[in-house]
């Protein structure tokens, strides 16, 4: 397995086959994109959103949609939108591979945080989280405006 980058610093699409090819899998944790998904890829990109995929051979297995934020409590953060793997292909080590090279990807870009948020019902993405030792920090408030 290998990390591919569909996005360079700037947030272009580099990459517009793995775009395309990463969608199945991107859909099994958020299936209410739209049907134009590169459209609204490429939006979310022009705002500061990444993407990396670890691919298997020419197989999309894991999907990280990430950012840098600076903020007053806690300096600069790579946050991840959305990270999902394959639900065919879970457990082996795709999802490791990819928060790895993103922890990595946060240090070489003097990041002082590595954060995402997770919906309360993802049991199976919190074991992960914890076995990868990511800690729960703080409650995350909404409300829905729309």
């Amino acid at each position: 397995m290998r990390i591919v980058a569909v996005t360079d610093d700037r947030g272009d699409a580099v990459e517009a086959e793995w775009l395309e090819k990463a969608e199945h899998v991107h859909r099994q944790l958020r299936p209410q994109l739209p049907a134009d998904y590169a459209s609204r890829l490429r939006e979310i990109f022009a705002a500061g959103a990444r993407m990396a995929l670890a691919v298997d051979e020419e197989e999309v297995v894991s999907v990280a949609l990430w950012r840098i934020i600076d903020n007053t409590y806690e300096g600069r953060r790579l946050y991840v939108d959305d990270l999902v793997s394959d639900a065919a292909r879970r457990s082996h080590g795709a999802g490791q591979l990819l928060l790895g090279w993103l922890e990595a990807k946060a240090r070489s870009l003097g990041c002082d945080v590595l954060a995402l948020d997770s919906g309360v019902q993802r049991h199976d993405a919190h074991r992960f989280y914890f076995r990868e030792r990511l800690l729960i920090s703080s409650y995350c408030f909404r409300k829905v405006l729309k």
